[in-house]
């Protein structure tokens, strides 16, 4: 009896640790497959057909959207639009100061941006993510995202408007292997925004609603291919499926592209200096979006000889670029 009790008191011990270590290790397992879900893809998931949800949560930068039957919660990269209540006092102070207006002001600010994504987004639209998560406080897990409407990056639009600022987490674009190239197209339309003084910029002139009077072109991505991507993944186990790579993803308009070959067959002496559009501006050999950018925000000029004076051209880009203007 007493050798049978030592067998039974062994084996009661080893199922104890046994299934304690089944649990540890069942534990562990549970959290690394966590974490991988919230690290997100490496590649760009592309949800099209989009749809915004109305919810009181909404706000200029981070919304709700349905693909099919399916809800997410995105937030926008690189921007970031005032908060539209006070629940986060502290924010609002920053965002505030940041724009040289009260806390009311910065709260009207955030209000106008939430109208304005409404506006934009009324109209199926396109989601471009990592599905990395981007954190909050709602139930739903909320990631970050590239928004492309019919006009283009939603963000730049905000920006442009001066219902945002650049500023947040960062990515590259797809199609871009740096977030830096987006990052000076945005500081040039705050800067634009900052100068017309428009939306947040204007909000003690009573210029809040104000609407930017110079054309801007905004970036857009498209997929490489006719074949477009799933626009209705049925669950959140079949979105990685559908993620395409970066590499097959480009900017419709890239930024800062130069020397093309139907460039090289630009006419001489055609472009006028303080009428040409960014499109107009981009034809020429050595000028990209943010280059073009910075001559619209410099006119008027006296000639096209005053190009000397933009920023980023150099005796070297202006002898390069000069010949195509009148």
């Amino acid at each position: 009896m007493r050798q049978g009790g030592r067998l039974i008191l062994r084996f009661s011990i080893f199922s104890r640790v046994g299934v304690g270590a089944l649990i540890a290790v069942a534990v562990l397992g549970a959290s690394v497959v966590h974490v991988a879900a919230r690290n997100g893809s490496k590649d760009w998931v592309v949800l099209e057909n989009c749809r915004l949800i109305t919810n009181p949560a909404n706000d200029g930068d981070s919304f709700h959207v349905s693909v099919g039957a399916k809800e997410y919660l995105f937030r926008l990269y690189l921007v970031d639009a005032p908060e539209t209540d006070a629940r986060n006092p502290g924010r609002l102070i920053e965002q505030g100061k940041y724009f040289g207006i009260t806390v009311p002001q910065a709260i009207e600010v955030g209000q106008a941006a939430k109208e304005f994504i409404q506006e934009k987004l009324s109209q199926p639209f396109t989601v471009l993510t990592h599905m990395s998560d981007a954190m909050g406080q709602s139930r739903l897990e909320r990631f970050y995202a590239f928004v492309e409407t019919k006009e283009g990056d939603l963000g730049e639009q905000l920006v442009r408007n001066g219902l945002a600022r650049s500023y947040g987490f960062k990515a590259a674009p797809p199609g871009l292997t740096s977030s830096r190239i987006e990052v000076e197209k945005l500081q040039q339309f705050e800067d634009e925004a900052k100068r017309e003084k428009i939306g947040a910029w204007g909000a003690n002139s009573g210029r809040l609603n104000a609407h930017t009077q110079t054309p801007a072109t905004f970036s857009s991505f498209v997929a490489d291919g006719k074949t477009r991507l799933p626009s209705t993944p049925p669950d959140s186990s079949a979105i990685f499926p559908i993620a395409k790579s970066a590499a097959s993803l480009t900017r419709s308009s890239p930024v800062g592209t130069t020397g093309s070959h139907a460039k090289e067959k630009i006419p001489l002496g055609n472009i006028d200096i303080n009428t040409a559009t960014e499109k107009e501006l981009t034809t020429v050999p050595g000028i990209g979006h943010v280059m073009a950018a910075r001559i619209i925000a410099a006119r008027p000029f006296r000639s096209a000889d005053d190009l000397k004076r933009v920023s980023g051209i150099g005796k070297k880009k202006y002898a390069q670029i000069r010949p195509y203007f009148q």
